[in-house]
């Protein structure tokens, strides 16, 4: 069974239009899957229904196997990781004090949560010295590095990305692409990524859905999409991205 599914999903926003159409899914296990599609065509919503941020209008949402229980959403997300654009660091606490605040509040014994934290520092290609600099003291891409051991430190089984590298300049978004395929050999995991970068999808994911309008257009591998795009959408979607 699949660690994430979509059983007929549809989500509307004013009761009329619907963000996501009739939306059945699965996501492989230890898979990354690359959510794309234009401005608008609800990436975002499908990523938030799965750490429970929205809800569905109708149909059900699976996460571990289970429907999601929105009465227990504070303990489903912390066997989630989440990364978003501009990392989200508190710039109050230090690098470990950002890294580590998850294990903290689990109430990690102090070993295990530096040993962790020096782990996931190492993999991302972190400096142990930068452990008491601030985020304002850090570049772009190490700050987004940072993020990227905050959201791996509890060794989540899922893994969120919300358009996490978008803001960086293209010699450290190719940096930390990388430090990311490097990451899920070691420690692999389900990672939904929402990009609207196409060439990045076909980076970094082994699966890739196209929306359009809320609803599904392909769902492949980079390589079934390239070479038999199933709708028009589909083929001028990746004329329009790589200059085909």
């Amino acid at each position: 069974m699949p660690l994430i599914s979509f059983d007929h999903v549809y989500k509307s926003y004013d009761g009329k239009e619907y963000a996501l159409h009739d939306i059945h899914l699965a996501f492989p296990e230890n898979v990354t899957t690359a959510i794309v599609g234009p401005s608008g065509s609800g990436k975002s919503t499908l990523l938030q229904l799965i750490n429970g941020l929205e809800r569905p209008s109708d149909g059900l949402v699976f996460v571990f196997g289970n429907a999601i229980d929105y009465t227990q959403l504070p303990a489903l997300r912390r066997r989630l990781g989440y990364a978003v654009q501009g990392t989200g660091l508190f710039p109050h606490l230090t690098v470990t004090e950002n890294i580590t605040l998850l294990a903290v509040l689990e109430k990690w014994e102090p070993q295990r949560v530096w040993q962790r934290a020096e782990e996931l520092m190492r993999l991302t290609g972190l400096p142990l010295d930068f452990a008491k600099r601030y985020p304002y003291q850090l570049s772009g891409g190490q700050q987004q590095r940072v993020g990227l051991c905050r959201a791996m430190m509890l060794n989540p089984k899922i893994f969120l990305l919300d358009e996490a590298f978008g803001a960086l300049d293209p010699i450290t978004r190719s940096e930390i692409h990388q430090e990311f395929l490097h990451l899920q050999n070691v420690e692999p995991r389900t990672i939904v990524m929402v990009t609207h970068d196409l060439k990045e999808a076909l980076k970094l994911a082994q699966q890739i859905v196209i929306l359009n309008k809320g609803r599904i257009e392909q769902i492949g591998s980079g390589e079934q999409l390239l070479q038999n795009p199933a709708t028009e959408f589909v083929s001028n979607f990746f004329k329009s991205q790589l200059g085909a």
